[in-house]
């Protein structure tokens, strides 16, 4: 009986040990801040179709000289089917707004991930057709993932205030004004980080009735991992439809090493951290085929990025700025 207290208490002392020299090899060879590399010809973009003459995309700027009230940032990958009628609906939105509002300025950045279609040209032609003032095509030299991909879009904006919304269209444009509304008593000074998301927590219900047993468990399973590890008080982590101020952006991508699927959860979790008042709002939502989401797979995936980033943050091996240099991305 001795003896085998004495046994256990052994194993419990070798996998402490274990797990210790784990925790150290992470964070020895885990650099704590990111780095953001851009490639030569993600600095500049286009301004028409025919591809004769490029401009410099600004970067990671605090302030940019020729700023717009809004930018709104539209990830693309292989979306040359889908993309079409979102950006209708969104340009059609905004340029409603600025004939209402001689002081509504805006820009609409497709971020083209990597795509093996035609995604960049196609999105070249709203470029032709409204000016590279308000629409701009960033193609990144290669795939960097969802997260990666509006990072980039992101820092090279010109926006007071910014905008994520996916390319397939899913969440119905006009829903921009209600997280302008809810963003607007959160950022009365300009130097304010804060965040509206826009949530489909609301239809949760009757996307249940819609499952499985077991896709509906996996679900629930998976907002169980985000609960636990990363992101307390908001619903749905996941919706593509995201309002920034200018500092909160600089703040959440800056810190951000996530690049794929789980981004959504690391950002907010940084967002937390730094205290930024996070606010969500119900929108309208539509399933787009067409996804290149597997669901199962990919919640098992995200929910261990999810534990990765709780541990990676928890050890130190990760750490959050809470401030900024100016210089930081010139």
């Amino acid at each position: 009986m001795l003896g085998l207290s004495v046994f256990g208490l052994y194993m419990v002392f070798v996998v402490f040990l274990l797990f210790m020299m784990v925790c150290v090899a992470i964070y020895l060879s885990t650099t704590p801040y990111p780095e953001i590399m851009r490639y030569d010809q993600e600095k500049t973009f286009y301004t028409s179709k025919s591809k004769k003459q490029k401009k410099e995309f600004p970067f990671g700027k605090f302030k940019s000289q020729d700023s717009v009230k809004l930018s709104v940032i539209v990830p693309a990958y292989n979306e040359e089917e889908r993309l079409p009628s979102m950006m209708r609906e969104a340009l059609d939105h905004l340029e409603a707004r600025r004939a209402a509002d001689d002081t509504f300025s805006y820009e609409v950045i497709v971020v083209d991930d990597g795509s093996r279609d035609s995604t960049s040209d196609l999105a070249l032609q709203y470029t032709e057709q409204y000016g590279a003032e308000r629409v701009r095509v960033l193609t990144l030299a290669r795939n960097r993932g969802k997260g990666g991909a509006i990072r980039m879009g992101m820092l090279s904006s010109r926006g007071h205030w910014l905008l994520f919304a996916d390319a397939d269209g899913a969440t119905r444009f006009s829903d921009l004004d209600q997280l302008e509304a809810q963003l607007a008593p959160l950022a009365e000074r300009p130097d304010t980080a804060a965040l509206v998301c826009g949530s489909r927590a609301h239809l949760e219900k009757e996307s249940i009735a819609q499952r499985s047993l077991f896709r509906t468990v996996l679900m629930k399973g998976f907002h169980v991992v985000v609960r636990v590890f990363t992101v307390r008080d908001v619903r749905d982590t996941q919706c593509g439809f995201k309002l920034f101020t200018r500092p909160a952006m600089l703040l959440c991508f800056a810190n951000l090493h996530v690049e794929r699927w789980a981004f959504d959860a690391e950002m907010l979790y940084v967002a937390q951290k730094l205290d930024m008042p996070i606010k969500e709002v119900a929108v309208h939502w539509t399933e787009i085929e067409g996804s290149k989401l597997t669901p199962i797979i990919s919640w098992i995936e995200m929910g261990v990025d999810l534990f990765f980033i709780w541990f990676r943050y928890s050890i130190g091996a990760w750490r959050i700025r809470d401030q900024l240099d100016s210089k930081k991305f010139e």
